[in-house]
């Protein structure tokens, strides 16, 4: 009989359920897209019940695909878009509003509130966090004060917050709780104590009461309860690894020693750098939290954030209709030589590291007569590219140390032009993995670590292997000329919106 793990990655567009074996290779994967909803301009949600539902259905699509049988799979781990803010009854299990997702600017205008208040220094030496209207705290306080009597129900125990983790685990299990790596993008959780800070709770206005268990990544959080749309395999199969989809990556790509450092391109671009068992305090513009914990020990990361990067691509596909598929984009960006002086900054939803810009809009800069939609396809890509240089440079001066190469996973990762232009603007190699689904591996990792399949965060750096590693070729000083341009470009896009 087979020993399989079961990773639920829940994103920001998709569901996807990936079964593994002990050799870390996939036997299969269930996917299942679900709409974007968008209100007004900078606001983006979610309906919950529809990740519900396209992640049941992804689940028993990974089970049919793989024709599991009862006993075969050991546990379930779960990823997951993380800031995402869900609130729901605690009796009926309904949402009392729509997720509010993670790129939503909704509550810029309230965190430049709190950062007037002189709150933002007490809060970042707290949770490793800056004030942005990223984070889940001041999404929470949103739905209190816009859904009719939602605040005196929270504080009466009445209702439940939780990001996607939390909703999880509740629908499976039943569970109100949630892991650290999550509970520390909250803007709630004290990174020292590894609780929740009642003095952050009291600042935003969210009760305690509503808040979940926060627990190590690598534990029982509960075990799938029967009546739910599930394959019989799955009922009674222990829920027992949870961790957000960025820290996933870095676990996943086998960076546990510190100085080691991933870069996922999905819907927003992440890089995240281990910084061993303390969190740095001088970040420079970068946000520290955990990265994981299991067996009485806390590793933490450093991390910058790019808003929208892989959002881009479809972007061209969906709004301006000028590539049918991702894979298009490619090509029309390699049929030209360079993007004739265009730049695109993708600040859809405002900037983030190290600017952290809520007011930032998306810009295509050095149009001319000439320019064609290959020029902005190659335009897009690349300042996915430059974005993650921005980060980088950050991040080797706040840690100190300077990165000999940089890991990479997620869907634009399998771009060849993107990832040999991420080498020259970079100056440094780019490992590729085989295996690109480091995120989904990392939360099956913790599963199986807490069941005995695995033995110790080593054996994740022996299933990991290499497909392709990008070395720089560009000359160093047309690099310098068009990182230049790029940085050009960013500053006709940052407080483009009135305050």
């Amino acid at each position: 009989m087979r020993k399989l793990i079961m990773a639920l990655d829940q994103g920001t567009t998709s569901s996807r359920a990936i079964l593994f074996d002990e050799r870390g290779s996939i036997a299969a994967i269930g996917q299942k897209a679900f709409p974007q909803i968008y209100p007004k301009p900078g606001w983006v949600e979610h309906d919950p019940e529809q990740i519900l539902l396209s992640q049941f259905e992804a689940m028993s699509d990974a089970c049919e695909k793989a024709e599991v049988l009862p006993g075969e799979i050991l546990g379930v781990g779960i990823t997951n878009q993380r800031e995402t803010t869900v609130v729901w009854d605690r009796s009926t299990g309904r949402p009392v509003y729509n997720a509010i997702v993670w790129q939503c600017r909704r509550t810029a205008e309230y965190c430049e509130q709190l950062i007037r208040d002189g709150l933002s220094k007490p809060i970042q030496e707290k949770t490793g966090l800056l004030v942005d209207a990223y984070f889940s705290g001041t999404k929470i306080r949103w739905i209190l004060d816009h859904v009719d009597g939602a605040d005196r129900r929270a504080e009466k125990g009445e209702l439940c917050f939780g990001t996607i983790d939390s909703w999880l685990i509740w629908n499976l299990t039943g569970e109100h709780v949630t892991d650290y790596s999550n509970a520390g993008r909250t803007m709630l959780l004290n990174l020292n104590t590894l609780d929740w800070d009642s003095d952050l709770c009291s600042l935003l206005g969210v009760p305690k009461a509503m808040l979940p268990r926060a627990l190590p990544n690598s534990c029982l959080y509960g075990s799938i309860k029967a009546g739910l749309p599930l394959p019989k395999a799955l009922i009674g199969v222990p829920v027992c690894g949870s961790i957000g989809d960025q820290q996933a990556a870095l676990l996943g790509q086998g960076c546990i020693l510190p100085g080691q450092a991933k870069n996922t391109y999905g819907t927003g671009c992440f890089t995240l750098m281990n910084t061993g068992n303390r969190p740095l305090k001088e970040t420079g513009g970068l946000l520290s939290g955990v990265a994981w914990s299991m067996a009485g020990e806390t590793a933490y990361a450093l991390e910058g954030s790019i808003f929208n990067a892989g959002s881009s691509i479809q972007w061209l596909r969906d709004e301006l209709g000028l590539i049918q598929s991702a894979p298009e984009c490619d090509a029309l960006a390699e049929s030209v030589s360079d993007t004739g002086g265009v730049y695109m900054v993708s600040a859809f939803t405002g900037l983030g590291a190290p600017y952290w810009d809520m007011y930032a809009r998306g810009s295509l800069c050095g149009i001319t007569r000439g320019t064609n939609r290959a020029h902005i396809a190659r335009a897009v890509l690349e300042g996915i590219a430059y974005q993650v240089k921005d980060m980088l440079e950050a991040m080797e001066k706040a840690s100190g140390s300077a990165l000999s190469v940089l890991k990479v996973d997620g869907g634009a990762s399998v771009s060849n032009f993107l990832m040999q232009f991420q080498s020259d603007i970079l100056n440094k190699p780019i490992d590729r993995p085989r295996l690109v689904e480091t995120t989904a591996l990392g939360a099956a990792f913790l599963a199986g670590l807490h069941l005995g399949v695995w033995t110790s965060t080593e054996d994740v750096c022996r299933l990991r292997t290499v497909d392709r590693i990008f070395t720089p070729i560009m000359d160093r000083d047309h690099a310098a000329v068009l990182y230049k341009g790029w940085k050009k470009a960013v500053e006709r896009s940052r407080s483009w919106e009135e305050e």
